[in-house]
């Protein structure tokens, strides 16, 4: 049974300049909103991201979540435009997604995010590992972009190069943003829903054939 996402609670209308300015923080002298949202923990490989916001300074990431990671990223990442939001549910959770323009998950040891659907849903282009179960819903230049992180210095430049491409042209951008959603809506529950009744039905084919 595929995973499914919620399409309705995530959604490119819940896009808000008021839940922009938030994520900003202090940094609102910023042009472009780079978001994290998840777990904070080591084996989110979340200082990735660090030499990307050194390599491009209109950008601001907003980390939303928690966890046992946060002392020490929040020293790894100190004196960058770094904003920790801590935990977001329900609508403003979903507002965050969409008032994003790039949702960055580094993370090369998942099988299949499910904050990347989320994001996708949301209709927030993302950029992900090309490894695992990720570039089954992620299609590189598309809905957003991979990037691999077993080049050199575990995937650097490759990171800073994905983001750049996303940032560099805004019609492209609004492009991934609808093909995202599109992604998305073909792993919404009701879909998932489908696929398990279509296993159900072929199943009992077979038992009505012996």
């Amino acid at each position: 049974w595929q995973r499914g996402v919620d399409t309705y609670s995530f959604r490119p209308e819940l896009k808000n300049q008021s839940m922009r300015e938030k994520l900003f923080g202090k940094f609102k002298n910023a042009k472009y909103l780079l978001i994290y949202v998840g777990r904070l923990s080591a084996e989110k490989q979340i200082e990735r991201i660090k030499p990307v916001l050194e390599s491009i300074p209109d950008a601001c990431l907003s980390l939303v979540g928690d966890g046992p990671y946060r002392n020490q990223l929040e020293k790894i990442f100190e004196n960058t435009k770094t904003n920790f939001i801590g935990y977001l549910s329900g609508e403003e959770l979903a507002s965050a997604y969409a008032s994003g323009d790039i949702f960055l998950f580094p993370s090369s040891t998942e099988t299949l995010g499910l904050v990347l659907l989320e994001a996708m849903a949301a209709g927030c282009p993302v950029i992900g590992a090309n490894k695992g179960g990720i570039p089954d819903i992620i299609s590189d230049g598309v809905n957003g972009c991979l990037y691999d992180p077993d080049e050199k210095d575990n995937g650097e430049i490759s990171l800073i190069e994905a983001t750049k491409k996303i940032l560099a042209n805004q019609n492209k951008r609004e492009n991934m943003r609808k093909e995202a959603r599109k992604e998305a809506e073909k792993w919404d529950w009701n879909q998932a829903t489908l696929q398990l009744q279509n296993y159900y039905r072929e199943t009992l084919k077979k038992i009505d054939l012996n």
